[in-house]
């Protein structure tokens, strides 16, 4: 699978990653047609594999295309095993290639990630730590694919076209998948928000940082919405389009989850609209230039690549329509998950609300002012902002916590005509 985190891997990296050398392909991509002996093949090596290492084979799943029924693929099994450390080779590799299997590549810096070729079977075996951060990529898209024939669909037109192309490596070829495998799991992540949509929402309604700091300020730099069409991007319970309403804006939610739009429209539905979108894509029910504000609170740093937004957005607004967004502080990601590079794009795990694992990117601040700019916006305002003096009382803590620790950052920017 593409990786989520770092950049297209360089003839060096292919190079670095293999223990041999990597093998030249200078050719097409070839897929064969969905063969139901794949599934017989995995359970055949799972066996094989629990054989030779025992409970040190702490999970043992089929992943990739030939785990989804129905979908074309190169016809290698790709299986994810799991051990306590897979730096520790010592405890595994020994075993492994006793019994005929290869290990061919060794990323250390990368998840700790090796991959053997198998004896007598054409299989990818991806070993990994517990602490890694594949396995929830591996099944939220395999699940997704399964259950969205949409999405299926989607993922082979793409493989069908990339494959008929002329790749020097295969690596290459599945960097080139990047793009539409992000944008798959990211939607699958946005289902997740489905099963706590209440939870969120009860949470998002009274926290400190969303209530007293982060809408506040969104509505701040919106300025003067009242008769003003407002898109409310990432709508997620309608908490920040209320407000908006409220103060005269024709106001349209949009967001991902469908749970959060149908906790939206039961909470706010007389006062806004809401509609299930994923902004990754064209939003067809809206005209260009139609909009004259679009709000987008805390919903960006969940995109890996911006641009599909940011061009959206810009052919939805009027010249000289605003864009306010929030994301993370860039320095407080940084720091609070203690990073040695500050200028690297990275894909971060945190709980939110307590319990909820969410996964969003990290980047530098250079980053998210260079893909502005390029999508035709320009930055009229930058805000730190502070939270508001109603809970200075009642929530102290982060009330101090906010006026001296970097939370969030805000930007009006301004569509360029």
């Amino acid at each position: 699978m593409p990786k989520p985190d770092r950049d297209d891997y360089t003839e060096e990296d292919i190079n670095n990653s293999w223990v041999d050398q990597p093998p030249v392909l200078n050719s097409t991509v070839t897929l064969a047609e969905y063969d139901p002996e794949w599934p017989e093949l995995f359970d055949r090596e799972a066996k094989r594999i629990r054989g030779i290492l025992g409970e040190r084979a702490l999970v043992l799943e089929h992943v990739g295309s030939t785990s989804v029924p129905g979908l074309c693929a190169k016809p290698i099994i790709d299986i994810m095993l799991i051990v306590d450390d897979s730096d520790d080779e010592d405890a595994y590799v020994p075993q492994l290639e006793a019994e005929g299997y290869k290990l061919v590549i060794r990323e250390p810096e990368w998840e700790k990630h090796r991959c053997f070729k198998g004896p007598d079977t054409n299989i990818n075996l991806h070993v990994y730590s517990p602490d890694n951060g594949q396995t929830e990529r591996y099944r939220l898209f395999r699940d997704r694919l399964i259950a969205h024939e949409d999405e299926r669909k989607l993922y082979e037109d793409r493989k069908r076209e990339l494959a008929s192309r002329t790749w020097k490596y295969i690596q290459q070829y599945a960097d080139a998948k990047s793009e539409v495998v992000d944008a798959i799991i990211e939607r699958a992540r946005a289902a997740q928000y489905d099963g706590f949509a209440r939870l969120y929402a009860a949470h998002a309604e009274t926290s400190s940082t969303n209530a007293h700091y982060d809408r506040p300020a969104i509505v701040e730099l919106a300025g003067d919405v009242a008769g003003k069409r407002v898109l409310d991007v990432g709508s997620a319970a309608g908490h920040l389009s209320a407000l908006l309403a409220a103060k005269g804006a024709d106001v349209l939610g949009v967001d991902a989850s469908e749970g959060m739009v149908a906790v939206a429209r039961e909470k706010f539905g007389e006062v806004a609209r809401f509609e299930t979108a994923d902004v990754s894509r064209p939003m067809p029910f809206l005209e260009d230039g139609s909009i004259d504000v679009v709000t987008a609170s805390l919903v960006l740093h969940y995109l890996k690549d911006w641009a599909p937004a940011l061009a959206e957005f810009r052919r939805v607004l009027k010249p000289g329509g605003l864009l306010v967004f929030s994301v993370h502080h860039p320095g407080e990601d940084w720091r609070w998950f203690e990073k040695r590079n500050y200028f690297q794009l990275e894909l971060l795990e945190d709980e939110f609300p307590p319990g909820q694992k969410v996964r969003f990117y990290r980047r530098p601040l250079s980053w998210t002012f260079d893909a502005v700019r390029d999508a035709g916006f320009a930055v009229d305002r930058l805000v730190e902002p502070m939270p508001v003096e109603t809970i200075a009382e009642s929530d102290p803590k982060w009330y101090a916590k906010l006026r001296t620790e970097p939370r969030f950052l805000y930007f009006r920017t301004v569509r360029e005509p």
